[in-house]
C-alpha cells in the first residue's frame, strides 16, 4: 500500500476535507518532506491541470499522482450526471471526460464523487441509476483508452441517495458492461454506512481501487475512533496495493494533519 495526501485548487471549497490549500508547489514540497508517495488533486476544471508543470513538480519531488477529483464541477456549477436537465448532464460528462484526459496524462485515474448527484423531484431512483450507469460505461471506456481505470465513490446518505455502501456498489458494477470501473472506498463515509468496514471491503474485493484514509470524524487517522487494524488486514487479504489517500479536514492545522497521517500510515501498514 502507498500513501497519498490531498491538495485543493478550488478556493470556493475552502473548509472542505483537503489537507493542502496553497498550490501544487507548496503541497509537493510538504508531501515530499514528510515522505508521502503521492498527492491527490481536487481541481476546478481540466484547464487547471497543466500537464508539463505537474510532471515537472512530481519528478522534482519524486512523487506520483494518486488520483484527480472531478467535484469542482459540482462545487462551481452544480453539475451532475443525473441532473433532470439533459444539457446539464451533457456538460457534466464533458467536464469529467476532460479531467480523465488530463489525469491520465499524469498517470492517474479520475474520480466521480459529488458529481454523481441524486434522485429527487422528477428524477426517480431508477432513472438516476440508468443515467449513472450510462455515464460510468462511457467514463470506463474513455479511461481505458488512456491506460487508466476510473474511480466511482459511494458517498454517505447525507450527500447522495444513489449508493451509500461499498458492497452494494460492487454488486451493481458487476452488472455493467465495462470492467474498468473501480470503487473509491472512503473510510469517513463507510464509518457512517457500514456495519463492518472490514467485511464490506472483503465483499468488494478486487473492485476496490482507491481508499480515502480518513478517521470517523473526517480528521487524520488516529484522531477519531475508527478501528484501523482490521481494515488494513482486509485490504491485505484482498491483495490491495493502491493508495491510502488522506482526504481529511486540515485540523487542527495542515501541518499537524499531514504529519499525523503519515505517522498513522507507517504505524498501521508496517
Amino acid at each position: 500500500m502507498k500513501s497519498a495526501i490531498t491538495v485543493c485548487l478550488v478556493p470556493q471549497a475552502k473548509g472542505g476535507p483537503f489537507v493542502f490549500w496553497d498550490g501544487l508547489s507548496d503541497a509537493c514540497d510538504q508531501a515530499s518532506a514528510l515522505g508521502f508517495d503521492a498527492i491527490e488533486i481536487f481541481p476546478p476544471n481540466a484547464e487547471a491541470l497543466d500537464v508539463k508543470s505537474i510532471q515537472d513538480l512530481l519528478a522534482k519531488h519524486q512523487l506520483n499522482m494518486a488520483a484527480v477529483g472531478t467535484g469542482g464541477g459540482w462545487v462551481l456549477h452544480k453539475w451532475t450526471v443525473t441532473a433532470a436537465d439533459a444539457s446539464i448532464r451533457k456538460r457534466a460528462r464533458e467536464f469529467i471526460r476532460e479531467i480523465i484526459d488530463r489525469a491520465a496524462a499524469v498517470g492517474a485515474p479520475a474520480i466521480l464523487g459529488s458529481m454523481q448527484g441524486r434522485s429527487e423531484g422528477e428524477v426517480s431512483r431508477d432513472q438516476a441509476l440508468a443515467w449513472l450507469g450510462e455515464a460510468l460505461e462511457e467514463f470506463g471506456e474513455h479511461a481505458r483508452q488512456r491506460g487508466q481505470q476510473f474511480l466511482y465513490e459511494p458517498l454517505n446518505r447525507y450527500e447522495t441517495n444513489l449508493f451509500n455502501r461499498t458492497p452494494d456498489v460492487a454488486a451493481w458494477l458487476r452488472r455493467l458492461r465495462t470492467r474498468n470501473i473501480r470503487i473509491l472506498s472512503d473510510l469517513f463515509h463507510m464509518n457512517i454506512e457500514e456495519a463492518d468496514i472490514a467485511a464490506a471491503l472483503r465483499e468488494a474485493g478486487s473492485l476496490v481501487g482507491h481508499m480515502h484514509f480518513a478517521d470517523s470524524n473526517r480528521r487524520a487517522i488516529g484522531l477519531g475512533h475508527t478501528e484501523v487494524v482490521p481494515i488494513i488486514a482486509a485490504l491485505r487479504d484482498s491483495a490491495y496495493d493502491g493508495y491510502l489517500s488522506a482526504e481529511i479536514l486540515p485540523m487542527p492545522d495542515t501541518a499537524t494533519a499531514a504529519r499525523q497521517t503519515i505517522e498513522s500510515f507507517r504505524r498501521f501498514t508496517a
